[in-house]
């Protein structure tokens, strides 16, 4: 069987330019293109790897968080070019900055959701497994980020500048 014909069939017609964003419009299309992909990895994670709905949920709405907040309005990035260092940005730093109160255990979830759905495009050969794996390396640096957390807490006077330039988006 070759690997086209491995895939789901919504993702045999899945063009990775599809996700490429240059206006407004690319935004709402690719934000919906995005949403029917985790439709996807949910039934997938349920149905095919035996993964509890509620966690399965729980994947899929922290990789909707990453891609939906992050990727597609703030970075204007195709999903489908997302290397470790966005995760790490995004875990670093702008998640801490935009959330009111940031916390590891919401951060987890995220990370966790976003490996998921990598190492899932991976699987389908629609990325690369160094990619996926680079990705999950960086979402398991959960040390790195409660200390990003408890030092932006810690920030005193002008500190913010030094704190930001540590992990710089």
């Amino acid at each position: 069987m070759t690997p086209a014909a491995e895939l789901h069939p919504l993702l045999q017609g899945l063009k990775k330019t599809d996700y490429d964003l240059a206006d407004l419009d690319d935004e709402i299309r690719v934000d919906s293109l995005c949403v029917d992909l985790l439709r996807h990895l949910y039934q997938e994670l349920v149905h095919k790897t035996g993964l509890p709905p509620e966690q399965a949920g729980e994947h899929c709405h922290g990789a909707d968080y990453f891609l939906r907040e992050f990727i597609i309005p703030e970075k204007r990035k195709n999903l489908f070019t997302v290397e470790a260092k966005d995760l790490l940005q995004f875990a670093g730093h702008w998640y801490i900055i935009h959330t009111p109160e940031p916390n590891l255990t919401e951060l987890k979830k995220i990370l966790a959701g976003t490996a998921a759905l990598y190492s899932y495009l991976a699987s389908q050969k629609l990325l690369s497994q160094k990619t996926a794996e680079e990705i999950s390396t960086q979402s398991m640096q959960l040390d790195y980020y409660q200390k990003r957390i408890d030092d932006f807490w810690a920030i005193r006077d002008n500190g913010y500048d030094a704190w930001r330039e540590a992990c710089p988006l």
